[in-house]
């Protein structure tokens, strides 16, 4: 363990979590619509893996409000991901605000973290069978 007290959490894996409150219909979801099944279960729970990450759905008497995304994934073609989503029936948020605004479930995002080397990042948003705020993003370099 790191002596540095300011560096607990540092080198932790980022493991998301996601309320379900009807975890058969979520485990559909995922596999009709998104293309991914579980690496691993146990009462209440799926574990899924993506890439270096992974998320959880766990049995929730409780709900997300969906107004925030929960959790996004970073994918190299965002229109390609984003047509077969919608192919297999997955219904993008469509934004009209002030300087943010979706075009076919895409929206163009400025500016992104330095360290990232991009200068902006496409971006589209979903809900879940759970009503859980998904997005999905491609960085601009």
């Amino acid at each position: 363990m790191d002596t540095d007290d300011t560096a607990v959490l540092a080198g932790a894996r980022v493991a998301t979590r996601l309320p379900a409150q009807d975890l058969d219909r979520a485990r559909r979801f995922y596999a009709d619509k998104l293309g991914l099944e579980p690496v691993d279960e146990r009462p209440g729970g799926l574990l899924y893996r993506c890439g270096g990450g992974e998320f959880a759905l766990f049995r929730s008497a409780g709900a997300s409000p969906g107004t925030f995304t929960q959790m996004a994934l970073e994918v190299d073609d965002i229109d390609g991901a984003v047509a077969e989503l919608k192919r297999r029936g997955v219904v993008f948020e469509e934004v009209d605000l002030p300087g943010f605004r979706t075009r076919d479930g895409i929206a163009e995002v400025e500016g992104h973290y330095p360290s990232k080397g991009a200068r902006g990042e496409r971006g589209a948003w979903f809900r879940d069978s759970e009503g859980n705020l998904l997005g999905i993003g491609q960085p601009l370099y």
